[in-house]
């Protein structure tokens, strides 16, 4: 059996506490805690499944009932899951603190297990395996820079696509080595910033910004603000319609990426990606989860009316 997607990245427990009234630092906020499986690899994944794809997940996790968590969350998604575990290790958790309109305050990322996912791991014969049935791979920056940089090689090696999630401003840093070889990095301004150190001066600036850095395909959001994406031969730009209505940031921008492979997998050009990622992460801000249960293919089309056209860039 092959798989559209093999997902190799973070798989693990996101806690997220919502403030009920204006954020007040230094100070008890009353507020309320929810707690579910997440990860960029894992969000994008579960997506990608319920819009119809074939989708291997391998990722680290601990041998604690968090692991167990995100195992069952990967079933209900739909996802082969094919876990690397570590018995004696906590699973890894992201933790945040969103204001009442979902925005970000702060969050903590404990992610030390995913340092364990050594880039020798990547010659165990089951991933081995899945590299050699797998059309495309999506990755993350939680693993290591060496992981990443000898997932990027073997991915070459095989003819197979690769594509990457920038998860962070400091993790972004980690696939600096494996750039050349990445078909499509996601990014937000702040994480094409702390990549290249570099400001663009106009959205449209990024493509020549990442190219330079080595990139050969990417895409940049701005949170509700206009969209980029290149790869070798051209660039497109979407100005997204305002969401009236956020319900959590968090998993929009895998939603995104989401989106944007499911298009660019079914031979679809950068408009028509922009506009498939960008009705994916709407769909996702109106949702309390990092990803939404009940996304298919049809509720991704009648989104897609509420999405403005995309344009190539000259």
């Amino acid at each position: 059996m092959s798989f559209d997607i093999l997902a190799i990245g973070g798989a693990h427990i996101d806690r997220r506490g919502r403030l009920f009234g204006d954020t007040k630092p230094g100070s008890s906020n009353p507020g309320q805690w929810f707690e579910e499986a997440g990860g960029g690899v894992f969000n994008a994944a579960c997506n990608l499944s319920r819009l119809g794809h074939r989708v291997r997940l391998v990722a680290p996790r601990g041998g604690d009932p968090a692991g167990q968590t995100v195992a069952d969350a990967a079933e209900r998604a739909g996802l082969d899951d094919c876990p690397v575990v570590f018995l004696d290790c906590a699973t890894p958790s992201y933790t945040a603190i969103l204001e009442r309109d979902g925005n970000l305050v702060i969050a903590l990322a404990d992610m030390a297990l995913y340092d364990m996912f050594s880039a020798r791991r990547l010659r165990a014969r089951s991933t081995r395996d899945s590299l050699d049935i797998a059309r495309h791979v999506l990755c993350d920056a939680n693993l290591a820079g060496p992981t990443i940089t000898a997932l990027a090689e073997e991915t070459t090696k095989r003819g197979i696509g690769l594509s990457a999630i920038a998860i962070s401003p400091a993790k972004v840093l980690r696939l600096r080595e494996a750039l050349p070889r990445i078909d499509h990095l996601f990014l937000n301004v702040a994480e094409a910033e702390s990549l290249t150190g570099k400001t663009a001066a106009r959205p449209e600036d990024w493509p020549a910004i990442l190219r330079l850095a080595g990139l050969r395909g990417g895409s940049v959001t701005s949170g509700g603000r206009i969209a980029i994406a290149f790869d070798e031969t051209s660039a497109a730009a979407i100005e997204p319609a305002p969401v009236t209505q956020i319900a959590d940031v968090t998993g929009a921008g895998d939603a995104f990426a989401a989106g944007f492979l499911r298009a660019r997998l079914a031979g679809d050009d950068l408009c028509d990606a922009l506009r498939q990622a960008t009705a994916a992460a709407a769909i996702t801000l109106a949702s309390p989860h990092a990803t939404e249960e009940n996304l298919t293919p049809q509720r991704l089309e009648t989104q897609l009316a509420l999405v403005p056209r995309a344009r190539f860039l000259p």
